[in-house]
């Protein structure tokens, strides 16, 4: 298994400050509550964000944020505000205190329960218990069921190497 950056983890500090960071290593970590678990490394924004706040949103991209993707995942948010770089489109969570990217389709509103920092690894891995689920309507079907095979999300290595020939400057 090799991570590759596949979503993108947005915060909001106490100051109100908005942040977004690329993440690898992601993924399911319950069911019966729902809990997510996103590994974050100490020396980025996004963790001190994290261990202030207690909150994050996992926004799912799509194939044509890649630029974005790269951009966000290769400059800190302790240089540049990337929401005004990019003119990121946002809104405020339903739950917790933290933006929604709505330029992606999924975003999964989270509050962490705990975490852990592995020795000796160096990454800590919070757990987020999932709070709220936003879903594009064009992507449920009659049911409310996510109709995940008519999304062209960003989610394969062939994408990252692809991503970084559009990065921007």
């Amino acid at each position: 298994m090799q991570p590759a950056p596949q979503i993108i983890v947005s915060v909001r500090d106490k100051n109100g400050r908005n942040n977004a960071q690329t993440v690898g290593f992601a993924g399911n970590a319950n069911y019966h509550p729902d809990m997510l678990m996103i590994s974050i490394i100490p020396e980025h924004l996004t963790y001190d964000i994290l261990r202030e706040t207690g909150c994050f949103v996992v926004n799912l991209p799509m194939e044509n944020f890649k630029k974005e993707l790269y951009y966000i995942g290769s400059h800190s948010g302790r240089d540049v505000d990337k929401f005004a770089a990019l003119d990121l489109k946002w809104e405020n969570g339903s739950v917790v205190d933290a933006p929604l990217l709505t330029d992606c389709p999924v975003n999964i509103e989270c509050r962490v329960v705990m975490s852990i920092k592995p020795e000796p690894g160096h990454n800590e891995i919070f757990f987020g218990k999932v709070e709220k689920v936003h879903v594009d309507e064009e992507y449920l079907d009659e049911q409310g069921h996510i109709l995940w095979e008519n999304m062209d999300l960003f989610s394969s290595l062939g994408s990252m190497k692809k991503y970084r020939d559009v990065a921007p400057e």
